[in-house]
């Protein structure tokens, strides 16, 4: 704490206890992560897992430990994982609230000390200076030459110059203030100092209105999520009831409760479809690995998925579809153009090598800000072998930009020469105005300007001087000044930006821009991205005055949104979704962030993204390489085309294994499935199997069909039929098989092995038949998978184990059949095997 000479005394600490009592602490509100305890209310309250626990109960009553504990560990797995996500998904309020709490600088009691930004109270004295993040809202009550970087908030990737209120009321709303005399919390200094008085902090700032409206946006499931939760309800609800009707037949029929108990158990755990998250969460989680090696990260897993159904791509254009990063695009002086876009065939001519020279000396050698920076790259890629690069020369005063005078000079001394040379950039307008052209030189320069403005360029004119006398003129208006020409900037499209965008158009996906730009500059990009330009443009004025209902009418024939502001990002995206869209939106700033939780699948860019719009964001482009997402719409496509695939062999599959459940009892046969042999398929095969279609390449029409509706089910009557056919044909031949067993004086044991044996090699043929839904099998036998094979070893390597190792057969209730039967048993699965075929061909 150090004693301060300033006009502004700061707060006293009785004035800092009164406005902490009525502000509270300059923080954003934070995330509450869900206890364990609520969490798990939550989980074993759902159906399948009140049945799973049920079953594990029962198993342990009945002294089966093992199987128990293997059904309660899977809960705690699920559980862990839903944790997990939820806690992942609960961060992008941290990551706002450390983003608002800098350290500041600030005058209190007339003495100047640093304090945490959280701090802060209304009405503190805050100095800033170049560099510094700034820690709330705050108006600027002196300045020099002060420039911020409000591109977070805004969008916009220039920086803005600021200026002083004209009076320094405290009692004055912030409202009542310009813009122009506001700096807002998060936003970055990116030239001069200042002092200010704060007006607004935590949740009343600009920062913490989008914190607020993070926290009234809800996460929604996926619509697979809801139909697969739906199914598995609806399924476990019918599966306990037929488990107690079958219990009760079973014991007044044999007075044996006990196995009747058994029964209903093993008709309960054979009817119950568990494997359907465990399958859905095999692909998805898969499926979020390929996409990480790709360079995307999935914080939402199911988004995966619904990328596959996304019809609308919103995308930010500053960071987005740009690089965030301004360049030097056009040089031009009279008729002489050089184009950046062109410079391959082209050289700088000579004329224009003043230009960019003096435009070098006009900037900041330690170039802060993003136009000058551009004007020195493109100075080492032009000039670097030419003698217009001074860096001997010695700088002797600047003439800095002002509200007064939007132009800049620079004073330099060069060492062969006695006269000062001063270096002029700025406006076109102030540019002219210094060097006192004619009117016809006026005119021709400003239609040129209009004409690079037209082209989305922002334009600075440049000029030169020399000056010979010792003492320097007070302002710059002195000099004689020389017009050297006018340099053009952009913030470039990325490179792969109009490739990407052509692959969505060509999947039927429609790209849409929402940008804080002018309408110039945003059409400017979206030409040169290759998005139509040929509907409606509305602006962020227009949407502030536009009902929803018109709105409506509108969105389908608008592709470009300009001027844009943050909250109405998020509108257009809820416009979206109102009108039946899958809605993407991409994006990397603090005013994204809103919109990006909004949207059915929000994408980050994750190299010069904020950590809010990461945070809020379902998937994350590490690279920033826009065509990531595309990969990304491929893999969501191919995760929805394989998961139908599973499904269809889910459904079969199941048929035998209730069927086998239930008949055998109801026929006074002897139980034909256990317990155990209904898990050994359940928990072992069927997740394996789910590997196998997770790993199917895709289709090769995957990127040419447009998106599937969003009305479109998983479970369709299509799926459900083939899968119900195929599985009912499995049933009736394994029936007869072991009838014929028995009948042939096999025991029940022996008929027992043999159908199990059928049946497991059979749903292997079932795997192979539905690999595809509409090649034959023997042509997606050609078709690379790396597991299938694995799986179909590992299968007839564990089948022949436990037929041959007597433990493994007693604990299966098997005997030995005889080689013939085991002989009539293939040939059973190859009947079997062309059944599935034939279903597929003509169900």
């Amino acid at each position: 704490m150090t004693d301060f000479n300033s006009p502004h005394q700061g707060l006293s600490d009785v004035q800092i206890a009164e406005q902490r009592d009525s502000g509270g602490f300059n923080e954003l509100v934070t995330s509450k992560p869900g206890t364990i305890l609520h969490l798990v209310k939550d989980i074993v309250t759902e159906p399948m897992f009140l049945l799973l626990l049920a079953c594990g109960g029962i198993y342990m009553a009945l002294g089966n430990l093992s199987e128990a504990l293997m059904l309660l560990a899977f809960v705690f797995v699920v559980m862990a994982m839903t944790f997990f996500q939820q806690r992942r998904t609960e961060r992008s309020l941290d990551a706002l609230r450390d983003l608002s709490s800098p350290q500041a600088l600030v005058i209190r009691n007339k003495q100047l000390q640093k304090i945490d930004g959280r701090e802060l109270v209304y009405g503190d004295i805050v100095l800033l200076s170049e560099g510094d993040r700034v820690p709330a809202d705050i108006v600027i009550l002196d300045t020099t030459n002060l420039t911020v970087d409000e591109s977070m908030l805004t969008g916009e990737s220039v920086p803005v110059l600021k200026q002083a209120i004209e009076t320094q009321s405290a009692s004055q709303n912030k409202d009542e203030y310009q813009a122009i005399n506001l700096v807002y919390s998060g936003t970055l200094v990116t030239r001069g100092t200042a002092t200010g008085r704060v007006t607004a902090i935590g949740q009343q700032s600009a920062l913490g209105k989008i914190g607020l409206s993070l926290t009234g946006i809800t996460q929604q499931n996926t619509p697979i999520q809801k139909e697969t939760a739906l199914v598995v309800k609806r399924v476990a609800v019918v599966g306990l009831l037929l488990a107690c009707v079958l219990a009760l037949v079973y014991w007044l029929k044999l007075g044996d409760w006990l196995h009747g108990v058994l029964a209903g158990l093993t008709l309960a755990m054979a009817v119950l479809p568990e494997e359907l998250p465990v399958i859905l969460t095999i692909f998805l989680g898969l499926g979020a690995w390929r996409l990480a090696k790709e360079k995307v990260l999935a914080r939402s897993i199911p988004a995966i998925e619904l990328l596959g159904a996304t019809t609308i791509l919103c995308v930010d254009k500053t960071g987005t579809l740009t690089t965030n990063r301004m360049a030097v695009r056009r040089l031009q002086l009279q008729e002489e153009i050089f184009d950046f876009h062109a410079k391959q065939t082209q050289t700088l001519q000579e004329n224009l090598h003043e230009t960019l020279e003096f435009a070098i000396l006009a900037s900041h050698r330690r170039a802060f800000d993003p136009m000058e920076t551009a004007i020195a790259n493109a100075g080492k890629t032009l000039l670097s072998n030419t003698e217009h690069l001074h860096t001997n020369w010695t700088l002797i005063d600047d003439y800095p930009l002002s509200h007064e005078m939007l132009a800049m000079s620079r004073v330099w001394q060069s060492p062969d020469q006695s006269a000062y040379l001063i270096a002029a950039k700025g406006a076109p307008e102030a540019i002219i105005d210094l060097c006192h052209l004619h009117e016809q030189d006026r005119t021709r320069i400003t239609e040129q300007v209009l004409q690079m403005a037209a082209d989305g360029l922002r334009v600075l004119g440049v000029a030169r001087a020399e000056f010979h006398e010792k003492k320097l003129p007070e302002i710059q208006h002195d000099f004689d000044f020389e017009f050297l020409g006018l340099v053009g900037l952009e913030d470039p499209v990325r490179d792969d930006v109009a490739t990407a965008i052509q692959e969505c158009h060509e999947a039927g996906i429609r790209v849409v821009m929402i940008t804080g730009d002018h309408p110039a500059t945003a059409l400017s990009i979206a030409k040169q991205a290759g998005l139509a330009t040929g509907g409606d443009l509305i602006t962020g004025t227009e949407l502030s005055t536009i009902s929803d209902e018109d709105l409506q009418k509108k969105l389908m024939g608008t592709d470009i949104f300009c001027r844009v502001q943050p909250d109405q990002k998020l509108r257009l995206v809820n416009a979206y979704r109102a009108h039946g869209e899958i809605v993407a939106m991409t994006g990397d700033g603090v005013n994204d962030a809103p919109a990006l939780k909004a949207a059915n699948i929000g994408v980050a860019m994750g190299a010069r993204g904020t950590d809010v719009a990461r945070e809020a964001a379902a998937l994350v482009l590490l690279n920033d390489d826009f065509s990531s997402l595309v990969t990304a719409v491929r893999y969501g496509r191919r995760v929805f085309s394989n998961l139908k695939k599973a499904i269809v062999f889910v459904v079969a599959v199941h048929v035998p294994i209730v069927g086998l459940s239930l008949i055998p009892v109801l026929l006074g046969w002897p139980m034909l499935l256990m317990p155990v042999h209904v898990l050994s398929l359940q928990l072992i095969i069927d997740p394996a199997c789910s590997v196998i279609f997770e790993a199917e390449p895709q289709d090769t029409d995957n990127m040419k069909n447009p998106p599937r509706s969003s009305s479109t089910r998983l479970f369709d009557k299509k799926v459900v039929y083939r899968g119900l056919w195929q599985g009912a044909g499995l049933l009736l031949t394994l029936i007869g098989l072991f009838a014929w067993a028995r009948a042939s004086g096999n025991s029940d044991d022996s008929a027992r092995a043999l159908t199990f044996f059928v049946l497991v090699l059979s749903n292997l043929g079932l795997i192979l038949a539905n690999r595809s839904l509409n090649q034959p099998a023997w042509t997606i036998l050609r078709i690379k998978n790396p597991y299938f094979w694995k799986i179909v070893v590992a299968a007839i390597v564990a089948l022949t184990l436990i037929m041959t190792i007597p433990f493994l057969a007693h604990l299966f209730s098997f005997s030995a059949p005889s080689t013939a039967m085991y002989g009539f048993g293939v040939g059973v699965v190859v009947l079997n095997t062309f059944w599935f075929e034939c279903v597929k061909k003509f169900a």
